[in-house]
């Protein structure tokens, strides 16, 4: 899956979780258990790989929700590692 392919899964993902009113912070695998396979199918990716970007959606959330513009700046905060 290429970058572009992943940043509209990660978006279309991020609208069912704010539609199903999941909070950026949730950490429950089994209520993100849902997106998982929606990503699964989507993008035919592995378990692994299909909660890793379930976490990416989730912090892709944070960082759009955030007071600040400056995503870099914040991102650390979030655990990011942005540098």
């Amino acid at each position: 899956m290429n970058d572009e392919q992943q940043n509209l899964e990660i978006e279309k993902v991020a609208n069912l979780m704010v539609h199903d009113d999941i909070s950026p912070d949730e950490q429950d695998v089994t209520k993100l258990e849902k997106y998982k396979n929606q990503i699964k199918t989507d993008c035919n990716l592995d378990d692994e790989s299909a909660l890793k970007l379930v976490y990416e959606t989730l912090l892709y959330r944070k960082l759009k929700n955030s007071d600040s513009g400056d995503v870099l700046e914040k991102g650390s905060e979030f655990g990011a590692g942005f540098s």
